[in-house]
């Protein structure tokens, strides 16, 4: 094996162990907004951090999706609660949340 491939199958190790599960949110909140009203607050603070974040409504949820060119998409989702709504961010970013809250943490507990 020549060093370029050690060093990428290295490299490769390393990274999956830094990225989180798909289906395991990273984070878990409670909010007492309604989940549109969590969403509309969330939205507006991403766009101006000059992220490309999408907003979609299902029956039961909003989803905030968070575009990525260089991992996977970074998802927010707020469903009703009996007391408002519960938030799951899906980070899939490299070392999410190693170096502090990520952008979109951090818009999210703002909206909380």
């Amino acid at each position: 094996m020549n060093i370029h491939t050690r060093l990428a199958f290295a490299a490769s190790l390393l990274l999956s162990g830094c990225a989180s599960t798909p289906n395991d949110p990273t984070l878990t909140l409670q909010t007492k907004k309604a989940p549109a009203d969590f969403a509309h607050c969330v939205l507006p603070k991403l766009q101006e951090d000059s992220l490309h974040a999408t907003l979609s409504e299902t029956q039961r949820s909003y989803r905030i999706v968070v575009s990525s060119k260089v991992a996977a998409n970074d998802v927010l989702e707020a469903y009703k609660a009996s007391d408002g709504g519960k938030v799951f961010l899906y980070e899939r970013t490299l070392l999410a949340s190693t170096f502090g809250p990520s952008q979109l943490e951090r818009a999210a507990q703002e909206c909380l």
